[in-house]
């Protein structure tokens, strides 16, 4: 059975993705999940369970309170419409459930899971901590025994409960016949209680309770740390797999016939509607739209669509119905190719090794050696089980991962605070350990430097009688174009003169009559005025000359600071757009940048990375499209602007909250500091177990010092990595 889930946002319900799976005729064998708000109690998911399971179609429903949501499998042609209002019926509020919110909300399960066992072990380790500070306080015989099985009451229960991700991973790397950093962890937590009942019940002067728990609360608090840096990276693949059209309208003997797309063949002909994504590759045999291309050249004005213009999946059909005949479908379509070169990318990256990763790799095995010899040496010397196990528990103690644990994570979170002050939000645990060995930069350009809205340039160059027709005119079209006119001529106050007729030609602009006269706004082919003038906008009356409104793309805020910024710290900076080469070398002479490129497509600024990246470069990227999606994976770091489309935002591993590009230079040098105090934990660690280590096996340190001065290494960890803020 294959699973889906369907868009609650409003804004991705009018878009085709999720208009064909909403429509009826909904794939068979299907989970559709749906968020139900108002149930709050046993009656509602009675009422709501019972109520789906009675609808036609539908073969089982199962709702979580909790996360209030239902399940819903249906076999039969099933719409979550049709759920929703069968819920509307009896009282209940029901909105179809976004692809990516089960696994957000995994994730965030994931995070108060951990918080909940750090939170438990926190609050037993304090109270033990008490009970110890009698007994050290000289506490004798009837009362210490009493309080040491108190804390075994306390302990035992609360090491069960919060040690469970340790128990887990530690068994499932011992059952794959191997070691990883929980083993000897879970080993030093057990020795710890196994001695401390052994003392307790042979009524013995040590307990090592709160030493047990505070190495489980200390790695807790790693690993909650190390989650909060892992916990909003999501798959750029999956987000683009997820723009694909299951279903298209086919056309066959003249009618429409709604089909999957996974059973179109080249040469179908295939009926889009305005405002549908492209569900294949192809070119238009019927029809005059606009296209919105910005899936694959990044640009956000409209394209002129007509028969025999080439079309790809994933763009947006505007203005006019069209159709077109299939020239590649499924797999071989553009859509699912940058799919596949994104996944590709990002499967590459995943392989990046930590520093943390690569000092783990030589401690396991380690730490058991070492505990293991201990061990041995001190029975073979005293022939004293009770001293043999105490020391061997010392030295797995004392050499507990929490500092090293907590070298990359206390860092990490820390420079990530500093650079959320700032306006930057990292979203990948190893982007800062990657950002710190940068040295060329590539920016897109629209969206990036840009802000990716056109802005009226000469309207001070007309006068008001022609403002007034071009603001009627204008206001009567969605276009941006027309958009930017209309903002900037009401700025100054202007009246929209009286027009009659007023409609929008798609692909060309909008026509109307003044006193019988035909008045056009639009492109320049069509008022019949010359080309080549740029972004550009066109006003014709009958009998008099066209008049032009000239456009550009605005700069953001702080584009030349950054710029400047970084090739002043020696970084190379590139610049690759799908725009014109006149809007992009204009762009690179005004910011000063001198190595550019136009007219690029995906495939082009991916292949302009990795080519980068074979001449030994260390490639940032910054984007903000689709386009710019496989570039984005394909560097070795990343960055994209709030305002970037999703899949660009997930592909990437820092997002600029703010629109200012000014804090990128401060995020390297940030992340050039963060690389240096995580050194710096290593080499606090590595001395602490340097000086801790021989004191252990020497019989110096019992488990409870041990466990202090194990948690002593951890806080001064902390501190180092609080330095960056």
């Amino acid at each position: 059975m294959t699973t889906a889930t369907i868009s609650a946002c409003p804004a991705c319900n009018a878009a085709p993705s999720a208009e064909a799976l909403a429509e009826r005729g909904a794939l068979r064998d299907v989970k559709l999940t749906l968020s139900l708000p108002t149930i709050h109690c046993s009656a509602c998911i009675s009422t709501v369970e019972r109520t789906l399971n009675a609808h036609p179609g539908v073969t089982g429903a199962r709702v979580n309170l909790t996360l209030k949501r239902a399940q819903v499998e249906v076999d039969a042609v099933v719409s979550a419409e049709e759920l929703i209002a069968a819920l509307k019926t009896v009282g209940y509020e029901a909105h179809e459930l976004d692809p990516g919110s089960a696994a957000v909300t995994a994730t965030d399960k994931a995070g108060r899971d951990l918080l909940m066992r750090l939170a438990v072990a926190g609050f037993a380790s304090m109270n033990v901590m008490l009970l110890s500070v009698s007994v050290w306080s000289g506490a004798e015989d009837a009362t210490r025994d009493l309080f040491h099985w108190i804390s075994a009451f306390i302990t035992l229960p609360t090491i069960a409960f919060s040690g469970q991700p340790f128990f887990r991973n530690a068994w499932a790397a011992l059952s794959a016949r191997r070691l990883n950093m929980d083993v000897p962890i879970v080993l030093a937590i057990l020795l710890a209680l196994a001695t401390s009942l052994w003392e307790t019940m042979l009524s013995g002067e040590h307990a090592y309770f709160d030493a047990a728990l505070t190495l489980t609360f200390f790695l807790l608090a790693g690993r909650y740390l190390d989650h909060r840096t892992r916990a909003i990276a999501r798959s750029a693949a999956e987000e683009l797999t997820a723009l694909e059209v299951p279903r298209a309208w086919k056309i066959v003997d003249g009618e429409e016939v709604q089909a999957q797309v996974s059973d179109l063949v080249i040469g179908d002909l295939i009926r889009v509607r305005p405002g549908a994504r492209m569900p294949v590759d192809g070119e238009i045999v019927d029809g005059t739209s606009e296209l919105d291309r910005s899936l694959l050249t990044g640009e956000t004005l409209p394209v002129p669509a007509s028969p025999g213009t080439a079309v790809s999946a994933g763009e947006v059909n505007l203005t006019g119905p069209l159709t077109l005949r299939a020239t590649a479908v499924g797999q071989d379509t553009s859509l699912h190719r940058m799919a596949d070169l994104v996944a590709i990318a990002e499967s590459g990256r995943s392989r990046y090794t930590s520093l943390a990763d690569s000092a783990a790799k030589l401690y396991a095995p380690g730490v058991h050696i070492l505990s293991a010899f201990a061990f041995l040496g001190w029975y073979l010397y005293t022939f004293d089980m009770r001293t043999a196990l105490n020391i061997a528990a010392a030295v797995l103690i004392i050499t507990c991962p929490c500092a090293l644990g907590l070298a990359v994570p206390a860092v990490t979170t820390a420079a990530s605070g500093r650079l959320f002050k700032r306006g930057m939000l990292v979203k990948h645990e190893t982007a800062l350990e990657r950002l710190s060995k940068v040295d060329t930069v590539v920016f897109d350009k629209t969206g990036t430097l840009t802000t990716g809205t056109p802005t009226a340039t000469n309207i001070d160059t007309h006068d008001e009688a022609t403002l007034a027709l071009t603001l009627a005119l204008a206001e009567g079209s969605s276009h941006p174009l027309s958009q930017a006119l209309a903002t900037a001529i009401r700025a100054r106050g202007v009246a929209p003169a009286a027009i009659a007729d007023l409609t929008e030609v798609p692909g060309y602009g909008t026509e109307a009559h003044l006193n019988g006269q035909r008045i056009r706004l639009g492109r320049a082919n069509w008022v019949g005025a010359p080309e080549g003038n740029g972004t550009s906008a066109w006003l014709s009356a009958e009998g008099e000359a066209p008049r032009l409104f000239t456009f550009e793309d605005s700069l953001r805020a702080g584009a030349e600071e950054a710029v400047a910024g970084l090739k002043a710290a020696g970084h190379r900076v590139i610049l690759i757009s799908g725009d014109t080469e006149s809007a992009v070398s204009t762009l690179a002479d005004r910011l000063g940048i001198e190595d550019w490129t136009a007219s690029a497509l995906p495939g082009d600024k991916a292949t302009r990375v990795a080519t980068l990246q074979e001449e030994g470069a260390t490639v940032l990227m910054v984007g903000d499209g689709l386009n710019d999606t496989a570039a984005l994976s394909a560097a070795n770091v990343s960055i994209s602007p709030a305002s970037a489309l999703d899949a660009a935002r997930v592909a990437s591993d820092i997002v600029l909250l703010g629109t200012d590009l000014s804090p990128i230079p401060e995020a390297l040098v940030t992340a050039d500091r963060a690389t240096r105090r995580i050194r710096e934990n290593f080499r606090i660690a590595t001395l602490y177990n340097v000086i801790a280590v021989p004191l252990a096996v020497a019989g110096l340190a019992t488990p409870l010092i041990a466990a202090l001065a194990m948690s002593t290494s951890s806080i001064t960890v902390s501190l180092n990595a609080l330095r960056l803020r």
